[in-house]
């Protein structure tokens, strides 16, 4: 099997999006953390409802939503000041510390992002880590206005960089992407960086569970979809070696 296009998802499997943490603290101190994991959580949930009531709205509204609901159900007061002061990390989020030698180790397949990150949001992250002098393209869902795990959202691959869903290696670390991602039809590298052993262990003799605790449970381990990865990586460093193997299939 030839992979000729490694093309991953943005938000949370090349970027860190537990990176906000350090705005939201900043900006709610003491509420940080809650703020942070709340506002994922709905994040995501606001793609899965707009995308089932078809009232497509582009990514930063939906972030800009759920960030109001984390706020509003913590009982915090806030201003648009605020608001702009946290939602402006959306264009500064922390690149994994492995992320760039993975997709240099990967030239000469192309390079992509498919995310759910509007055209703005996803160009502004790029350009500020660097990245746009190394993907060969960048791709929104806003090009079909629903969000994944869309068979529509994962078409897009093909018809931007014109490489077939068999050579295709997928990456992500969010579950739900990565069953979508091979319901399509795509090779599939999950970045496993949380276990389910490490989960137990959060929880294990414990009387108060942590939001972030909460959210590794229900956010980062593999969905009962019938659905698997071709293959289960805990870091894009390990990425490289995990391609040259399928291709060795």
């Amino acid at each position: 099997m030839d992979i000729k296009a490694v093309v991953f998802d943005a938000y949370g499997t090349l970027y860190d999006i537990q990176s906000v943490a350090s705005v939201t603290e900043e900006a709610f101190p003491g509420h940080g953390n809650a703020i942070t994991q709340i506002w994922r959580m709905k994040q995501l949930e606001y793609t899965w409802l707009r995308s089932l009531m078809e009232r497509y709205e582009d990514f930063s509204v939906v972030t800009h939503e759920s960030l109001i609901y984390a706020l509003n159900v913590l009982g915090l007061t806030y201003d648009t000041d605020v608001l702009a002061r946290i939602m402006d990390k959306y264009a500064h989020l922390d690149l994994y510390n492995d992320a760039r030698d993975a997709l240099l180790a990967l030239k000469g397949r192309k390079l992509a992002i498919l995310s759910n990150g509007s055209r703005a949001m996803l160009d502004a992250l790029v350009r500020n880590s660097g990245l746009d002098r190394i993907l060969d393209a960048t791709i929104s869902v806003d090009a079909v206005k629903i969000f994944k795990p869309s068979p529509r959202t994962y078409a897009l691959v093909e018809t931007t960089i014109g490489v077939k869903p068999n050579e295709v290696m997928f990456v992500s670390s969010n579950p739900f992407d990565v069953c979508g991602a091979r319901a399509f039809g795509f090779n599939v590298a999950w970045i496993e960086r949380v276990t389910p052993d490490a989960v137990a262990l959060e929880f294990a003799n414990r009387d108060l569970v942590s939001p972030l605790s909460m959210f590794k449970a229900v956010r980062t381990q593999m969905d009962e979809l019938g659905l698997q990865p071709t293959c289960r990586i805990r870091t894009l460093a390990e990425l490289p070696a995990a391609v040259a193997q399928i291709d060795r299939r």
